[in-house]
């Protein structure tokens, strides 16, 4: 018998294996409810394949069925903790139901997994862009709070400032200079939340954007990884700003860096407004 259901078993297998084909051939040319089928057909054969879940989710991802996505992709996960899909769709699926911390949580996961399997894929940058307009989301809904609490925080002070002063204190400062007083520190507290130019050093020399993931070469200069490694595959293996030769495992994570734009960007999160 057990050779029987061991057999049994490795025909479901090819059998869920040919369906995800099918699924796959049927997702590309936007057919997404009979690549559903097809992938739902393996997940019914074969339940405990993480990829299958991840198929489906993205063609519900596709029409946008956040809640479907959601449940397949936490599926996916439990099966895979390490499926950089899985929690980049999950994130998403969060996102866009309003859930934005639960959604940038499993986003930055998701970017934390890619980077340490495949650096310079092109999914890492995906993940990246949506993890940066869902930080950008964030603070824009923080800062508008908290300009509105500092709006209100200052219309009391000047109506106790115009209380005190209405008492006929003689060690008071003149109006004028108390208010000047009162604007200058609502307005040291919000510089927090007003966009300033980034700090050349915490950006790229070839993109000029913020760094995501810097390293440093062997002559000193630091660039985006991801970019670096297509300049040194599509025109040449040497550094472009020294011209000296350069391989990609001459490459050396910018950790200094690193920290300095993680330590800019939880202070400054407007900055991951892409341009």
């Amino acid at each position: 018998m057990a050779p029987a259901a061991a057999d049994g078993g490795a025909e479901s297998q090819r059998q869920a294996d040919r369906l995800k084909q099918e699924g796959n051939a049927l997702f590309r040319k936007e057919r997404l409810s009979a690549a559903i089928d097809a992938y739902t057909g393996a997940i019914t054969l074969c339940p405990t394949v993480a990829v299958y879940w991840t198929n489906r989710a993205l063609c519900y991802k596709k029409r946008s069925e956040w809640a479907k996505v959601e449940e397949d992709c936490r599926t996916a996960i439990r099966l895979d903790s390490q499926s950089v899909k899985g929690h980049y769709m999950l994130g998403l699926a969060l996102v866009n139901s309003q859930r934005l911390s639960e959604g940038i949580k499993a986003l930055e996961k998701s970017l934390e997994l890619g980077r340490g399997a495949h650096p310079a894929s092109y999914m890492v940058e995906e993940i990246w862009q949506e993890l940066s307009k869902a930080k950008y989301i964030e603070w824009e809904g923080l800062s508008r709070e908290r300009a509105s609490q500092l709006l209100k925080l200052k219309v009391t002070c000047k109506e106790a400032l115009r209380n005190y002063n209405s008492l006929g204190n003689p060690g008071a400062d003149a109006p004028e200079e108390q208010l000047n007083v009162l604007e200058d520190v609502f307005k040291k507290a919000s510089k927090a939340d007003t966009p300033v130019e980034v700090p050349d050093h915490l950006c790229c020399k070839i993109t000029l954007d913020i760094f995501r993931d810097p390293v440093i070469t062997p002559s000193g200069v630091t660039y985006e990884r991801a970019v670096l490694l297509d300049h040194l595959q599509t025109v040449g293996k040497f550094d472009p700003v020294t011209r000296e030769a350069l391989e990609p495992h001459q490459l050396v994570p910018n950790l200094a860096i690193k920290d300095a734009v993680h330590a800019f960007l939880s202070e400054h999160s407007w900055a991951y407004k892409i341009r």
